[in-house]
């Protein structure tokens, strides 16, 4: 059965053109590049604005702690950027589930599996080809917030998602994917100590109670 034509980009059918794009490993950035095209330089662009509100709304350091994990040796910050649009790249129920556990996703495909991490970058790449204009420079602020706002509200935050874990956390944190990808032992590399946002996170920012249950931990 043939899918249906889409005409209009917005949470459902980004989602789709995603799950489209994969079916054609031969070229699936270029055939969502195509389709991104014929629709036009609105709809490219709220491609895009959802790639980034997405990209955005993944910025856990829960799921920090198991991008590094499945680096097998900690992921530094561009590291990270890669990492989300990788797993927004695994589709909407893979995306969904990371954020509500991480560790499930040592049930998605390999990270070193790259094939389809373009394919959330496409928006930007259609718009500049379609306009000759950089993508940022028609950044509408209040426009994407709203556009944020309005898809978090399908996103359920794990229990202690929030909090940057260190190695001797992580095995209890994420059992699975510690078995899966570093299966000799634990070593993400550690934290920057001296970041207001790490200090902020430990102080105010709860763990998994995963943890608490393995270890007695306070906090």
């Amino acid at each position: 059965m043939n899918a249906p034509t889409i005409t209009e980009i917005n949470k459902d059918t980004f989602w789709e053109l995603i799950a489209q794009a994969k079916e054609h490993p031969g070229g699936p950035s270029e055939w969502l590049m195509e389709q991104l095209v014929d629709l036009g330089p609105a709809q490219a662009k709220k491609f895009d604005d959802i790639a980034c509100a997405y990209t955005s709304l993944a910025y856990q350091y829960g799921l920090w702690t198991a991008a590094s994990v499945m680096e097998r040796g900690g992921c530094s910050d561009d590291g990270f950027i890669d990492f989300r649009g990788w797993l927004i790249a695994q589709g909407k129920d893979v995306y969904m589930a990371a954020l509500k556990d991480p560790d499930s996703l040592a049930d998605a495909p390999d990270y070193q599996d790259q094939r389809f991490d373009c394919l959330p970058h496409m928006g930007n790449r259609a718009y500049e080809e379609l306009t000759g204009r950089e993508i940022y420079e028609d950044f509408d602020p209040a426009r994407y917030d709203a556009l944020k706002a309005e898809l978090k509200k399908d996103i359920v935050y794990g229990d202690g998602i929030g909090y940057p874990y260190d190695a001797a956390d992580v095995s209890a944190y994420l059992p699975r994917l510690c078995r899966r990808y570093m299966p000799e032992g634990v070593n993400i590399g550690a934290w920057n100590l001296t970041s207001p946002e790490i200090k902020a996170a430990r102080a105010t920012a709860q763990k998994s109670r995963k943890i608490k249950k393995d270890r007695g931990d306070a906090r």
